[in-house]
């Protein structure tokens, strides 16, 4: 990504926070008392983008639009260090660029998505972006991401099901219906075994 490209993204609207960072940025926040602005920091931000699933956080840039570059002398010199502490802090490989305009340098950093059912945690609480803000993450939130590890009941075999227990009418209905949200007419005159297992309705012969 290019310096003029990430001048013309939104905070709002692109999953990415532009941060001024010019000097002495906080890695984790230590300096302070309270948590609430501990997490003002480059783990915290980092914490908060991998549990909405990934983003970016630049720094050297001015939060308003159109960002104008300011420098930042974040890690400099330092970045192989720098991508190596979060991955033992949190398990997760960040990716950041280094670029320039005007001897002012820019850091790019692209964090991925958590794992799948976990919530990734700064200073045992985990985080999420609300507006511009850090906030403890809702139990809501939490409930939602943990239960991603529940398996998926409609994709579980009915072992003592077979195909003439169901309905008919119903597997007519749903053969049109996908017919011609396909824009395939063709789909009506498959046989129903084979339609059901073409919607993984039935696998390996067992209904679901």
């Amino acid at each position: 990504m290019t310096i003029e490209q990430l001048k013309a993204l939104r905070e709002s609207e692109d999953k990415i926070e532009f941060k001024e960072a010019k000097h002495n940025f906080s890695f984790a926040g230590s300096e302070h008392t309270l948590q609430e602005e501990r997490r003002k920091c480059f783990l915290g931000y980092v914490v908060a983008f991998a549990n909405e699933r990934g983003g970016t956080l630049v720094l050297g840039m001015t939060d308003t639009h159109p960002h104008v570059v300011v420098g930042s002398d974040f890690a400099q010199g330092k970045i192989g260090e720098l991508e190596d502490e979060v991955y033992n802090r949190l398990r997760i490989r960040v990716r950041i660029e280094e670029l320039e305009e005007n001897g002012l340098r820019v850091l790019v950093v692209n964090i991925p998505s958590r794992p799948v059912g976990k919530t990734l945690k700064f200073e045992a609480v985990p985080l999420m972006r609300v507006g511009g803000s850090l906030r403890n993450m809702s139990d809501e939130e939490i409930y939602s991401i943990l239960s991603e590890q529940e398996p998926d009941f409609s994709a579980k075999i009915c072992h003592d099901a077979s195909i003439s227990d169901l309905d008919q009418i119903a597997i007519a209905n749903l053969k049109s219906a996908y017919s011609q949200k396909q824009n395939n007419p063709s789909f009506l005159a498959i046989d129903d075994f084979q339609a059901l297992s073409d919607l993984e309705l039935i696998r390996d012969g067992k209904i679901t």
